[in-house]
């Protein structure tokens, strides 16, 4: 594969177009084959392209939409208003085979049910779930999902996110016989909701599950699994909570402008400013930005709202890297085989 074309929601996110066309061109400038359709209002995209270089306007397109579904907007209602929507017509540029992927940092319900309406789910799979891989301490990865796709999850819904898992880790991680764990608030089997418990039931006798039992948060970046499981409403939690805390922690590295301090102080700070930033800056969620909404027949991914410009530009990398990776036919292909081995 050489050409690949993405189509960019530009109108999605707490910022719009002021984040996505700076991230867009920065991509551009970085992926020479990238082509990328900019999908919201010609007239807050085309001033922020004035000053770009023509080489890199040459492989970008401006497809005019309408309107735009409002972050707090509810699901259900934002489906049914959503035509001429940039949302709406970004995914419909995947599904007409013009794009490869969808990038969006808007509305997550509403993304999600406009992809399960207009992709459709990989068969087997009741609903899609917002996976992402994150590093873990001994700079390795974990394959995370649900992250907020779905706020409530039954014990059947949480078996197909571990296999969907586990799938990712081994056929697009090159991990061998995945670890699978459940995100539980205890490691006691009796402890947890039913839907865990039941969930749990099943994974430890599924044929080509490597199930290895509950894990609680505070492990969530130990590596000590492959593969972690969850409901969205808890993933959600707890991803955020894990950001806030890395960013503060990241941030108190930053040196303090205008305070004095003795030539020996300064050395020594920054001394230990790099040592943490090469210990613990890979981190830094900016690095990891873009959940891909995993279980679809096309490739969906995912920005946070609130994304500056080098995250979304790395949420437009995580698309390129799931479609030149072949990400839904490889896990479509493997779902049908451990799907009927684990019925």
């Amino acid at each position: 594969m050489t050409r690949l074309t993405l189509a960019i929601d530009a109108m999605g996110g707490d910022f719009g177009p002021c984040v996505t066309v700076p991230a867009a061109l920065q991509a551009l400038a970085s992926h020479s084959q990238l082509y990328l359709l900019l999908v919201g209002n010609p007239d807050n995209i085309t001033p922020l392209l004035a000053k770009a270089d023509s080489a890199i306007l040459a492989r970008l397109r401006v497809i005019p939409a309408e309107s735009v579904i409002a972050s707090d907007a509810k699901p259900a209602q934002a489906v049914r208003q959503s035509r001429g929507s940039s949302m709406r017509i970004a995914l419909e540029l995947v599904k007409e085979g013009q794009a490869a992927a969808c990038v969006s940092a808007g509305n997550t319900g509403a993304l999600m049910g406009l992809a399960k309406m207009i992709l459709k789910p990989l068969e087997g799979i009741d609903r899609p779930a917002l996976m992402s891989v994150l590093p873990h301490q001994h700079h390795g990865k974990t394959v995370v999902l649900d992250l907020g796709a779905n706020v409530g999850s039954d014990s059947e819904m949480l078996i197909q996110f571990a296999v969907m898992g586990a799938v990712m880790a081994e056929e697009v991680l090159a991990i061998a016989q995945p670890r699978v764990a459940l995100l539980n608030i205890g490691q006691e089997e009796t402890k947890g909701l039913e839907s865990i418990r039941a969930a749990a039931e099943v994974l430890k006798t599924a044929p080509g599950i490597n199930y290895v039992g509950y894990l609680e948060g505070n492990d969530l970046l130990t590596g000590k699994c492959d593969v972690l499981v969850c409901d969205g409403f808890i993933g959600n939690v707890t991803l955020k909570t894990m950001e806030g805390v890395v960013r503060m922690f990241l941030s108190l590295l930053k040196s303090r402008e205008g305070e004095k301090r003795a030539w020996w102080a300064k050395w020594l700070g920054r001394w230990i400013k790099r040592r943490l930033m090469a210990r613990f800056g890979h981190l830094n969620p900016d690095r990891y930005n873009g959940a891909c909404l995993l279980g679809l027949r096309g490739t969906v991914i995912k920005s946070h709202g609130a994304a500056n410009q080098q995250a979304f530009a790395v949420a437009i990398e995580q698309a390129e890297q799931a479609v030149r990776g072949q990400l839904p036919d490889r896990i479509a292909a493997r779902l049908k085989a451990v799907l009927v081995r684990s019925d």
